[in-house]
């Protein structure tokens, strides 16, 4: 009986402590991941490296299937260009944040494998208009993210990087803009 009052007591004195450790843990974690997975960037970095990363996947993984399912050439050919582009683009993120002691997301979010699932249930030129129309709405928010980024990310090998894709974006940007009015057209 008393060895189990002990072992009661050791329990209970053991419990807070362990709580106390969790908390501890708990604190250093926040919304964009633990300070292991942010590496030396600071939360707001890696956010932004973060989302950048799901982007540069997600255009990648779309293209591809802009190459596969595209009945209009031109949209077949931005498929690929967004393939090449993005890719690029992705490898010196990847580059970046094994640099910066970052982990980079592995899977596209909830949303980002919601527009893909769309897309591989249509066809033809039904493709074709939702594929332009996804591309030139995910470029507006990306060059909204990538000049915001250009005055607010404080990691300067992290701002070199925005500055330099900034451009690229804006002109995906209007190549989707260009092919969108031209796929509105098809039926």
């Amino acid at each position: 009986m008393r060895i189990m009052t002990l072992a009661g007591c050791v329990l209970a004195l053991a419990m807070p402590l362990s709580w106390g450790q969790q908390s501890k843990t708990a604190s250093t974690t926040d919304a964009t991941g633990t300070e292991s997975q942010r590496g030396q960037l600071s939360s707001k970095d890696f956010k932004f490296l973060e989302n950048a990363a799901r982007g540069q996947q997600e255009e990648v993984v779309l293209g591809q299937l802009a190459q596969q399912k595209a009945s209009n050439q031109a949209v077949r050919d931005f498929g690929q260009r967004m393939v090449t582009d993005h890719s690029k683009l992705n490898d010196e993120l990847k580059a970046l944040a094994t640099q910066k002691g970052a982990t980079l997301p592995t899977q596209m979010s909830h949303s980002e494998r919601s527009t893909t699932s769309h897309l591989q249930n249509e066809s033809g030129a039904s493709f074709d208009q939702a594929y332009i129309k996804d591309m030139v709405k995910d470029h507006k928010k990306d060059v909204k993210e990538f000049e915001k980024a250009t005055n607010d990310v404080t990691d300067p090998d992290l701002k070199a990087w925005a500055q330099k894709a900034l451009p690229t974006l804006q002109q995906h940007l209007q190549m989707a803009q260009n092919l969108e009015s031209t796929v509105k057209s098809e039926k």
